[in-house]
């Protein structure tokens, strides 16, 4: 299975669209019409919340399936990213999970040593 994993540094911005730029290159062949714009939107979204709310780099990891996409955000801050509602006031943040629970077909949150994975699935073919 094509695969793609990237190590990602602490509070490195730049990492956003490098990552984007790994998964397209991934996503090249991969589902239907404007499955691989969400998968990179929902890339985005993970990487940018590991950067931000964690005090040490991330890994992302991309795995292509004969019918679907797994992407996965490791870091090592334990506490669990919950959506919530944005405040109307607010120009930004709050709103990168409700677009995972929104456009992924499944997603979750996992333990892993002493943080967590966060994980989104995208079925090939868009339902």
């Amino acid at each position: 299975m094509p695969q793609l994993r990237k190590r990602l540094g602490r509070a490195d911005l730049r990492a956003v669209p490098e990552a984007r730029r790994a998964l397209r290159d991934l996503l090249r062949h991969w589902g239907g019409p404007g499955r691989s714009e969400i998968a990179e939107l929902l890339t985005s979204e993970l990487v940018t919340n590991a950067l931000v709310h964690t005090d040490d780099g991330a890994v992302l990891t991309a795995t292509v399936g004969p019918r679907a996409l797994r992407v996965e955000v490791r870091d090592h801050a334990g506490r669990p990213p919950r959506p919530r509602d944005p405040r109307p006031e607010e120009s930004t943040g709050g709103r990168g999970l409700l677009l995972v629970q929104s456009l992924a077909d499944d997603w979750g949150v996992l333990p892993w040593g002493a943080g967590k994975s966060v994980w989104f699935e995208l079925d090939a073919e868009a339902a």
